[in-house]
């Protein structure tokens, strides 16, 4: 039987499905790339946001055809808006045959062998815990890897769903993460990311539970001695977690790569206060400035929310000014998304989705400004890009990365995917560079 996965959200969400991808195919399934060729369909679901909720029902409503052609079809809804609306999925959709949580993931098999013998439909959802097979995943690139170091989050700002549909902290255990990555390293893997909703969270759990020596930093440079592995990312860091002793170590360390996504989410102390950020402005800045002033090339990219409740023009005016002064790489901007079950959903907001959008688009311009500004002091330099395969601007053309997290474009052949080349820049748009292959 054939399987097709379509995947929602983040970098977490895609690791899922390497896993699901992983267990279906050692039971016996085959993954198919064609939706129409499928005998089980997957949806790994993404919760945070309600555009993404929105495309899932959506994609799902598409399936009620497909389904009543082929009765025999299997629909399966996992990841974190299965975790969140549970049962509620059956209802509203009842031609879908399972859902299944975060936590239930290595379940799927056996989900399904159960399906086939039921007439209902099945919902599995456990509210915690652990996987002891966290490591067992299909990988679909040779080159790079997600090496998940921590799941869930304790934070609980306001706005997000995240603790509530992926759980507390559970950090993996060093050894088992260091074995883990010299094993992709032999396998040929030459870059990796770590994972984590907090990765600047990783460790407290094993150092008062087990009395382990360990945090982020240790991690990193203790990875970073792997023979062999030539680049090292990592996503997402939390502010009021971002130590010294992390960018020191991104510093002294060659194979890490100098670019750090610093969520700012608002520049007004007081809306930051209300997000249950637990840093100020200032803070943020006390981080930034030392990271320019230790790692002057490093790239920092960040996210903002805009419209959140109670935001006033004040508030909004200083997130302006913060991103004038700091001048991110790049910047993920967002409408603020009430997510039902948060602590911001009960809190009053007056202000209209246009005037949210005036401010998203206001907030946009200055920052895609910034952007192209910083990209065009690249031209005429040469980096170093991992290729990561064909882009979609023409015949030929590949995309590479830099280790600043930036996609250059460039003439090449698929010899060059998969390795190291060097490029120089000779143009640059807001969101890409374009390069040439040094000889």
């Amino acid at each position: 039987m054939n399987f097709f996965i379509k995947t929602f959200g983040c970098q977490m969400n895609e690791y899922d499905s390497e896993r699901i991808s992983y267990l279906l195919e050692s039971n016996g399934y085959k993954e198919s790339a064609d939706i129409y060729k499928a005998n089980i369909i997957i949806f790994n679901t993404c919760a945070v946001r309600e555009k993404a909720k929105n495309r899932l029902y959506g994609n799902i409503g598409n399936l009620k055809k497909l389904k009543s052609k082929n009765p025999d079809l299997l629909i399966c809804v996992g990841g974190c808006t299965a975790q969140n609306l549970k049962e509620k999925l059956l209802k509203d959709f009842p031609y879908i045959d399972i859902v299944f949580g975060t936590h239930n993931i290595s379940e799927l098999p056996e989900l399904i062998k159960r399906k086939k013998s039921l007439n209902n439909n099945i919902c599995s959802i456990k509210e915690k815990g652990s996987d002891r097979f966290i490591y067992k995943f299909k990988r679909y690139s040779n080159f790079k890897a997600y090496v998940p170091i921590i799941i869930g989050c304790n934070n609980y700002c306001s706005y997000c769903i995240v603790p509530y549909v992926r759980g507390k902290e559970i950090s993996v255990h060093p050894d088992k993460i260091i074995k883990h990555v010299k094993k992709l390293v032999l396998d040929g893997v030459l870059e990796i990311t770590l994972l984590g909703q907090n990765v600047n969270s990783y460790g407290r759990d094993l150092t008062s539970n087990c009395k382990i020596n360990i945090n982020f930093s240790k991690l990193l440079k203790n990875i970073s001695g792997i023979r062999g592995l030539r680049r090292i990312r990592f996503i997402t860091s939390h502010p009021k977690d971002f130590s010294d002793d992390i960018i020191f170590t991104i510093k002294k360390n060659e194979n890490i790569a100098k670019h750090i996504h610093l969520p700012l989410q608002s520049g007004s102390d007081r809306i930051l206060k209300r997000m249950n950020r637990r840093y100020t402005a200032e803070q943020y800045l006390k981080i930034v400035k030392l990271i320019r002033k230790e790692i002057p090339k490093c790239s920092i990219t960040t996210d903002i929310i805009v419209g959140f409740p109670g935001e006033d023009e004040e508030d909004f005016r200083q997130t302006l000014n913060l991103v004038k002064e700091v001048r991110f790489d790049r910047a993920f901007t967002f409408i603020y998304s009430n997510r039902e079950g948060t602590e911001a959903s009960n809190f009053y907001d007056d202000k209209t989705l246009k005037e949210k959008k005036i401010r998203f688009l206001k907030l946009l311009e200055i920052q895609n400004k910034i952007s192209l500004e910083e990209n065009k002091k690249l031209i005429g330099k040469k980096f170093e890009v991992l290729v990561e395969g064909f882009g979609i601007k023409g015949k030929n053309i590949l995309k590479g990365r830099l280790e600043n997290n930036s996609i250059a474009n460039f003439k090449g052949s698929k010899k060059d995917i998969g390795k190291f080349k060097y490029i120089k820049i000779i143009d640059t748009k807001t969101f890409y560079l374009k390069g040439k292959l040094c000889k």
